[in-house]
């Protein structure tokens, strides 16, 4: 029960942390980027608190699908946002090598980015916090009082997931500057991806959209999705070891639209 408890809060904390360390590094030369992210994250904190809390009463709303809505607005508005941040981010990294010189005063658009992001930030923080805070309540409902090995467990569990997104932050902030936008573009599609894999898979558990629901391919016997590495997969690229054939459509449209949108908003080269 103690392992148990500290692996459940290091997948919620992992997912939100690596979301978080991948948009810290995709925003590491933008001006204020770490007040704006800690808005976001402390929004969605703040947000997971009251939605926990709030819960039961969310979920007996429309028949009994208000957790449902909820989840799937959610997704949807977080798709909407780090979509939009996705496809503004190339004009945004040529504009910055024009006026370098300007980059501590961001324009509009800047900041119109890095709200977006936040938004999706908080959403998403929200999305695994409440499940954090409702598993941690759930489990002292049941045993009437917390021990101290049980509260060592959980926050072993906070701490190792903090960690490991800022490790991931970290690690691409090594990297050049060209390379730094490649990789964090490619991750953020792929999060985009992730978002809209996770939307088609509640639709269908609610029963909204029923089609395509056999198995793409099964791959829980070599890499289920409760070990560590499948979970830091699927923080990171949205790895599902049984996902249905609506998930892997919707991640692959997702991803192939932004990667189409954002080539054709490069600039063609010069001949």
């Amino acid at each position: 029960m103690l392992l148990g408890a500290g692996l459940i809060v290091f997948r919620e904390t992992l997912e939100a942390a690596l979301f978080v360390g991948i948009v810290a590094a995709a925003t590491a030369h933008r001006a204020g980027r770490t007040r704006w992210l800690c808005l976001g994250v402390l929004a969605g904190a703040l947000g997971s608190a009251l939605l926990a809390a709030g819960m039961d009463r969310i979920a007996a709303r429309a028949d009994g699908l208000g957790q449902d809505l909820l989840a799937v607005l959610l997704l949807t508005t977080a798709l909407i946002l780090l979509a939009w941040h996705t496809l503004q981010a190339p004009r945004l990294a040529r504009q910055a090598r024009i006026d370098a010189d300007r980059l501590g005063a961001p324009d509009a658009a800047r900041a119109g980015s890095m709200i977006a992001l936040t938004g999706a930030v908080a959403l998403a923080v929200l999305r695994e916090g409440a499940e954090t805070v409702l598993f941690v309540a759930g489990t002292l409902t049941g045993s009437g009082t917390a021990s101290a090995d049980w509260l060592i467990s959980v926050a072993a569990g906070l701490v190792l997931g903090v960690f490991a997104g800022w490790s991931l932050a970290r690690g691409l902030g090594r990297l050049s500057p060209r390379r730094l936008f490649a990789a964090t573009q490619a991750l953020l599609m792929l999060l985009a991806g992730s978002l809209a894999s996770q939307l088609a898979r509640t639709l269908h558990q609610a029963n909204w959209l029923t089609v395509l629901a056999d198995p793409a391919w099964d791959a829980s016997g070599w890499l289920p999705n409760h070990v560590p590495l499948a979970i830091v997969l699927h923080g990171l690229i949205g790895y599902d070891a049984a996902p249905s054939e609506l998930q892997l459509l919707a991640y692959l449209v997702a991803v192939g639209l932004l990667a189409t949108a954002t080539g054709l908003s490069r600039p063609l080269p010069r001949s």
